[in-house]
């Protein structure tokens, strides 16, 4: 029969590609990097001799809890999760004013800020490249489910 349509196959079949397992696993490094400084100052902030307690275990427990936001776009992103994305674009764009202040310091932050502004950058990079959009099936905007542009 000719008017029989092909099933379509999602973008997300095949192995994953290459580029999003680097931008996953660059993501999650930033998560597992939030997580251990949070716990790094709720234990300095508990055990140590902190100006103000309550204010370093607040701190501790913040980072920690943001670290939520990266480690699970990151397990969203290596289960080509399209949700993931915006999770993952939102906290690179928060990592760039945290980079740039770490390179506005006169300290030993400033290898810390450079990793972190080249961390930030290449998983952007990698999070809107084409490869990376269509193995999490997002479609851009005038585009069906099909991968081909609407019928106006």
């Amino acid at each position: 029969m000719s008017g029989e349509q092909k099933p379509v196959v999602p973008e997300t079949a095949g192995p994953r590609p290459r580029r999003l397992t680097y931008v996953a696993g660059l993501v999650a490094l930033e998560g597992l990097a939030l997580l251990v400084g949070g716990v790094w100052i709720l234990v300095l902030g508990v055990a140590g001799d902190p100006d103000d307690r309550s204010q370093a275990v607040t701190g501790g427990v913040t980072l920690a809890v943001l670290a939520l936001l990266p480690l699970l776009a990151a397990r969203g992103l290596l289960g080509r999760r399209g949700w993931s994305r915006g999770p993952a674009v939102i906290t690179q764009i928060l990592a760039l004013p945290v980079a740039y202040n770490l390179l506005q310091a006169e300290s030993m932050a400033i290898p810390a800020g450079i990793a972190l502004a080249v961390v930030a950058v290449s998983a952007l990079v990698l999070l809107v490249n084409p490869e990376t959009t269509r193995a999490l099936g997002i479609r851009g905007p005038g585009k069906n489910a099909g991968g081909g542009d609407e019928e106006k």
